[in-house]
């Protein structure tokens, strides 16, 4: 049986084991909960702001993403004025105070989409860093609230639009609408079918050469035609290029292209005179006697006319007189008829009487 001694002596081992375990799951528990040094010291700096909702004592507090501290205290401001309501209390770790500028500004930010808040703070520019016991000012954020109100009217419109679309495709399912009879309609696919099986068909007919499109594909001798044609075409193109033929000289003859330039001068002149009422033509356009004494004449030969059609006067009664339409045609006939008989028998007209005085 043990002594006393060993039994007590055990007992302050186990003790002392205990505590140290303590100790280290203590220490393990800081580090990795914390993200300051154990032996660190803090610095405290305050701010204000106008409201933070959700905001706790031991929220983070961030520099551009990273986390260089915690809240520890957050209540109402003693004086509270306009953007300064409540006041913030951080400690910052001492290892990160001299990359904070002293003109860096802090805001509320949403650390998920939970609801966690915390201060995130945007470095400034100052070549001053903030001093223990300083202040921070403020920037307004846009509250996590407006976000997800954002999210809920895009959720809403991306609905709506979802509906959309599977009213569309319940209608496409039942056959409706172009799509829809593509789909379900057995006679166009019919038709459909058939209209490839004869694109299919035309394919190999032209593949064999057969037809026009065949031939002008496989045809040997069409492509010599065609290549000849092109030759003469390309000898023309080079004839031309050279001055040869009437439309070779039309393009490179100096003295055409003069006497051309000289009928284009003509022509203008001659546009001119018409216009000033010179000539013949000229009068005819600009003459104001010329043209009162052409619509007299026009005037009278439109009065004759109606006279005509009227049955006025002798040539009047030629076109419009039955009766003497009727005389004068048997008039004719009968000259006919006596012309006729005078060739055929010329003697029974003329008579020769001799007579002794």
């Amino acid at each position: 049986m043990p002594s006393p001694n060993k039994i007590k002596w055990a007992q302050i081992r186990v003790g002392v084991m205990m505590a140290a375990a303590l100790v280290v799951m203590a220490v393990l528990v800081f580090y990795m909960t914390s993200n300051r040094s154990l032996f660190s010291t803090d610095e405290v700096i305050y701010s204000y702001l106008d409201s933070a909702p959700g905001v706790a004592k031991g929220a983070p507090v961030r520099l551009n993403g990273l986390t260089v501290g915690n809240v520890r205290a957050i209540d109402f401001a003693p004086n509270p004025k306009p953007g300064r309501a409540i006041r913030v209390e951080m400690n910052i770790f001492e290892r990160y105070t001299k990359l904070i500028p002293s003109d860096s500004k802090i805001s509320v930010g949403a650390e998920n989409l939970l609801g966690s808040r915390l201060i995130d703070i945007a470095r400034g520019s100052s070549p001053t860093p903030i001093a223990a016991g300083g202040e921070l000012k403020s920037d307004s954020t846009t509250e996590l609230e407006d976000l997800f109100k954002q999210g809920t009217t895009t959720l809403a419109a991306a609905e709506l639009i979802l509906k959309r679309l599977e009213a569309i495709v319940a209608q496409v399912e039942l056959g409706k609408g172009s799509i829809g009879r593509l789909l379900k309609d057995e006679d166009l696919y019919n038709r459909v079918n058939s209209i490839a099986s004869e694109a299919d068909r035309m394919v190999k007919a032209i593949n064999t050469g057969k037809g026009t499109m065949g031939r002008l594909l496989y045809d040997e001798e069409l492509y010599t035609d065609v290549r000849k044609t092109l030759a003469r075409v390309d000898s023309i193109a080079e004839g031309m290029q050279t001055g040869q033929g009437t439309a070779g000289k039309l393009l490179k003859d100096p003295a055409l292209y003069d006497e051309a330039r000289k009928t284009i001068v003509e022509m203008r002149t001659l546009i001119a005179d018409l216009n000033a009422g010179k000539g013949t033509a000229g009068k005819l356009l600009k003459d104001e006697a010329l043209h009162q004494r052409l619509n007299a004449s026009l005037d009278k030969l439109n009065t004759m006319v109606d006279n005509l059609n009227a049955g006025k006067g002798t040539l009047g009664q030629l076109l419009v007189n039955q009766q003497l339409y009727e005389n004068l045609n048997g008039t004719t006939a009968e000259m006919k008829g006596l012309m006729k008989d005078f060739r055929a028998n010329p003697k029974k007209f003329l008579r020769i009487k001799l007579g002794l005085f």
